[in-house]
């Protein structure tokens, strides 16, 4: 569906994407994962056409990015950025319309497919009751939802979302993560998502991407991905790893000794001193 093929792009001196190759395959959920800075937002923005590469190319459907039209390519794929403006003065139903802009001629009003589209975004999100509510009187999880209902309401292909739970505590959380799971799965939308919670990611993904400084350095399914090695080269921790019963990893940090003998230390100083102090 989407290739990436020997991708460059410099921010700063002091910072990279070098020579990025990846496919994201059609119907799978991609999640991109990877320590803060590392470039997983900025290879976001490159697959959604945000930012223009130095060297190599984004092929979409066989052509390459670039040769798309902005209309064609909004009916095809979109991007939910990490910050939206949720103090937008508009109603949930206002905000959906938007979605249908790549489909409506200039001046024109909604037509019947239009409404349909838009009744259709608000029910899989499940707010249908609060199409007349302003954003600004939702809860974060809510108006979360209302952006992706906007979202999905131009029919893509391809959904790419950033950091799409970002400041939702873990109920919000879990509920933008099965709508995600849902709109995959009973839709057939193709998901890549940067995700801060590697856990959530292996829940939720066909495939994890981890990228550090710049480059790719693992890719593959959950189960393949979430090592020992990879926590350890890639974010210098040590973990446990265990599986749910349908076989799904999870992990969890173990306490770095250091930390715990430099605390142990400062406890034995500080008992010291107040003990002399006695």
């Amino acid at each position: 569906m989407l290739f990436v093929r020997d991708v460059v792009y410099r921010h700063s001196d002091s910072f990279a994407l070098e020579h990025i190759n990846l496919e994201i395959r059609e119907g799978e959920i991609t999640s991109i994962i990877g320590p803060n800075g590392s470039g997983k937002s900025t290879l976001l923005r490159i697959v959604a056409r945000l930012l223009q590469p130095l060297e190599g190319m984004v092929i979409l459907d066989g052509r390459q990015l670039k040769s798309w039209g902005q209309k064609e390519l909004a009916q095809t794929m979109t991007m939910l950025p990490q910050l939206t403006n949720h103090l937008l003065d508009i109603t949930v139903s206002e905000l959906v319309e938007l979605g249908r802009y790549p489909y409506q001629r200039w001046a024109a009003n909604l037509s019947q497919e239009d409404q349909r589209v838009i009744e259709w975004a608000l029910n899989v999100t499940n707010l249908t009751s609060y199409a007349n509510r302003f954003l600004p009187s939702l809860s974060g999880g809510e108006r979360q939802r209302a952006w992706i209902a906007m979202a999905i309401a131009q029919c893509p292909k391809l959904l790419l979302l950033d950091e799409p739970t970002n400041h939702l505590d873990i109920v919000h959380q879990l509920e933008v993560m099965e709508l995600v799971r849902q709109l995959n799965k009973q839709w057939g939308v193709t998901v890549v998502m940067v995700l801060h919670d590697i856990n959530q990611a292996a829940q939720y993904s066909d495939r994890m991407i981890v990228v550090k400084q710049g480059r790719i350095v693992y890719e593959g399914a959950p189960q393949q991905v979430m090592c020992e090695e990879m926590f350890r080269e890639v974010f210098g921790i040590d973990v446990h790893i265990v599986y749910d019963e349908d076989h799904q990893p999870f992990f969890f940090p173990k306490r770095r000794r250091d930390a715990a003998a430099a605390k142990q230390s400062h406890s034995s100083t500080v008992g010291s001193v107040i003990h002399g102090a006695m």
